[in-house]
This record gives C-alpha cells, structure tokens and sequence, in this order.
C-alpha cells in the first residue's frame, strides 16, 4: 500500500472506520449482553457469591473488581507503550496486538462458565485491556493523520460510525436472543453475540490496518529512558499543574465527579438486573435491553442539550447543573424497585450521559496553557480518568461485598458529585467558560 499523504480523505475514512469495528465491544460485552449474560450465570442462587482467588464473593463484587483492577493497568502501562510506540516508529503493530487481543477475549466469552471461572474472567480481562489498549495508539494517530483543522470534524466522524456500528450489530444480537423462547437457548446465543463481536471488531479493522502508516521511525534504539519517558511527561505536566490554578482545581473537580459517572456507567445493567422487580426472567432480559436501548438513544439528544446549555451558561456552570442532575439520580436509584422505574432512571442516565463526557474533555482542553504539547496533558488527563474508574469501581465493589446491597453503593457515590460540585464552585472564573 503507497504511503497515503496526511490529511488525505482515504487515510482520514481509515482512521475513523477502525471505530466502526472496535465499538462493537463497548455496547455489547461492556454495557448490555455480557452484564446480562453474567448476572443469568447467578439467577438459581440465592446468595449469588462464588469463591474465586482463594475468596468468596458477591457476583456483582467480583466482575467490578476485576473491572477496576483491568482499568488499572491501562492506566499505568498506555503512557509507556504509547511512548516506547511513537520511538520506535510501529503504533501500528501495537494497536494491532490490542485489536487481536481484545477480539479474542471476546470470542473467548463463549466458553464463560461459573465452574471455570478464573480463565474466564481472563478471557474478560483480556476483552477489556485489548479495547482500551488499542485506543491509545487509535487516538495518538489523530494528529500524525490530520491537520489540526480537520481533527474535530474526523473524530465526531469516527465517533459517528462507532455508534451506528455498535448499534447495528446490538440490534442483530438482540434479535436473535429475542426470538429465542426458553432461558437456555436465550444463553447459547448471548454466547454467539460474543463471538460476533470479537470477529467484527477484528475484521473490520483490517481496512483500517492496511491502510494506516506504521508510524514515524526515528532510529532510537528503545531504552531504559525511552521505556519510562512517558510516565517522566505525566510527571512534568503535574509540576506544571501547579502553577495553574484554575486547571488544577477543574482537574481536581473532573477527578472527583468522573469517578462517579464512569462506575454508574459500567454497574447500571448488573444493578437493574439485581435490584429491579421484573416479574419474569424474560421480562427482565427483555426490561434491560430496553434500558440500554433508552440509554444510547437518549445520549444523543443529552449530548446536543449539553452542547446548548454550555454555550448559553458556560462549561462550568452547565457541569455544575449536570452533576446536581446525577446527584438525584443517586437518590432516586436508592429507592427504585418497579421497571418503570427503571426506565426513567435510564432516560434520565442517558440524558446526562453524553453530555457530562464530551463537556469534560472540552472544558478541559479550553483551559490547556499556551503549549504545543497538547498529548502530554491529553495523556494526564486519560490516567487521571482511568484511576478515577478504579477508585470508585473499588469503592462500589466494597460496599455492595461488605453490604451485601448494590443500593448502599449507588446511594454512596453521590458523595463524589456533592464533592465534584464544591469543587467546580472553586474554578476561578474567566470570561463565558464559568
């Protein structure tokens, strides 16, 4: 394949096509099958505990756990493969062992079973890790592919593809649990789903893989240095953090509130599924997709009312709103027990969903210093989120173990957005961003 020149429309179509393939992962194993699929595994018990690494869990402990312990070394090892890939000039090859990694965690679902439940929590492990790993490199191509004018208008683009992707291939696989009319062959083809991720995801990479540059050699042999350059950046922008106030205590707000939003986000299908009386195994499958059906088609209207409203108010004043708004939903979760109950919840998630990501990150780039190394406080900001997931993933898991209720964890979080929004009240203010 002839070196396509950056910015041309066939590198940039590339670039965006791989999250048509990888965005398969997010809505289908990370938010709406695999949860119902794991919490089926559970349903004859009535403890719902299994003994795993020499301990005895709740169901739900477990999978968050191993969640917030998967987040973890995303967050510690993506700043030095992200640097050892850009010295070495092959991001490609990288991002390709993560892609393959990750697909084949996900056709690995098929054989998740309670009796092997080590090797299938790795084939999990290795789902999640393959998604987010590749998505480092994915994202560190943006500005060697395009031009700073184009970057914008190619991500929504790719974000626009993953989500239509996503859906597609969630509406193909609910269709064929659906159809399906006793419990047992419900579970064979959530099991299929998975596998039809893990093809999907690294089939449709492949154009994007043929198409896309290795990478920028520089004829550095890769070293001690090189290894741990990227960790000595997330070093350098935290001592640079200091000397600016107002990015400090919005990093510091975004921290606090995001921890919350990322674990409600990945928990809400296991606690609709645990805590939400719906009647009949196939009214609860049947209640749950519907959920995440509201959720996904509800962001998007979240996302443009988000948009609005900061133009209006400004960024901070908005993500106060928004916090406030998922303050209450804490609350209204707490005491939810009917589907219908559910489903408002789920409208309301959706709601605020979309909007409080894409604000944070812009709002976040909107007050970055004067620099031309953007990537390095981009890198900060994705660890700063990560770690934030693993806290709070850890703090959910303990409190639904120690108290045997995944109410008591969800009740908990709204202390971080009462936090979040002390904390936003504190960003000095400057021109419409407050």
């Amino acid at each position: 394949m002839a070196h396509l020149k950056k910015g041309s429309k066939k590198l940039l179509n590339a670039w965006a096509f791989y999250d048509w393939a990888n965005s398969v992962y997010t809505l289908t194993i990370a938010s709406s099958i695999f949860p119902i699929f794991y919490s089926a595994l559970f349903v004859s018990q009535v403890e719902r505990t299994i003994p795993a690494f020499g301990m005895v869990f709740k169901s739900t402990a477990l999978i968050t756990y191993v969640t917030a312990f998967t987040f973890l070394v995303v967050a510690f090892t993506s700043p030095i493969l992200s640097g050892i890939a850009d010295y070495v000039g092959n991001k490609k090859n990288f991002m390709k062992f993560f892609c393959y990694l990750g697909g084949l965690g996900c056709i690995g679902l098929y054989w998740f079973s309670i009796e092997s439940i080590h090797i299938s929590l790795l084939f999990y492990f290795m789902g999640l890790i393959g998604y987010w790993g590749s998505l480092v490199f994915y994202n560190s191509y943006l500005p060697d592919i395009a031009f700073p004018e184009q970057q914008d208008s190619i991500s929504a683009k790719g974000f626009s593809l993953g989500y239509v992707g996503s859906v597609l291939l969630l509406i193909i696989n609910l269709a064929m649990v659906m159809t399906q009319e006793t419990g047992e062959a419900k579970m064979q083809m959530m099991r299929y789903s998975f596998v039809m991720v893990g093809v999907w995801w690294i089939g449709f990479s492949q154009y994007s893989f043929y198409i896309l540059p290795k990478g920028v050699k520089t004829g550095q042999k890769v070293t001690r240095a090189i290894v741990f350059n990227g960790l000595k950046e997330l070093k350098l922008v935290w001592i640079q953090l200091k000397q600016n106030l107002r990015l400090k205590r919005y990093l510091a707000a975004f921290f606090v509130f995001s921890m919350a939003v990322q674990t409600i986000m990945l928990v809400a299908v296991y606690f609709g599924e645990e805590e939400i009386t719906w009647g009949s195994s196939d009214a609860k499958t049947q209640g749950l997709i519907v959920s995440i059906l509201v959720i996904q088609l509800v962001a998007i209207l979240g996302a443009i009312l988000t948009s609005k409203a900061s133009a209006k108010f400004g960024n901070i004043k908005t993500l106060i709103i928004v916090n406030f708004i998922w303050m209450a939903l804490c609350f209204y979760a707490y005491f939810m027990v009917t589907p219908f109950q559910f489903y408002v919840a789920a409208g309301c998630v959706g709601l605020v969903m979309g909007g409080v990501q894409s604000l944070a990150r812009s709002t976040y780039s909107k007050f970055l210093p004067e620099t031309e190394d953007t990537t390095s406080y981009f890198s900060f900001y994705d660890v700063a989120e990560k770690v934030g997931i693993v806290i709070g993933m850890v703090i959910f898991a303990t409190i639904d173990q120690l108290t045997g209720s995944m109410r008591n964890a969800i009740l908990f979080l709204f202390v971080f957005f009462l936090v979040g929004i002390f904390l936003l009240f504190r960003v000095p203010k400057q021109g419409k961003l407050n």
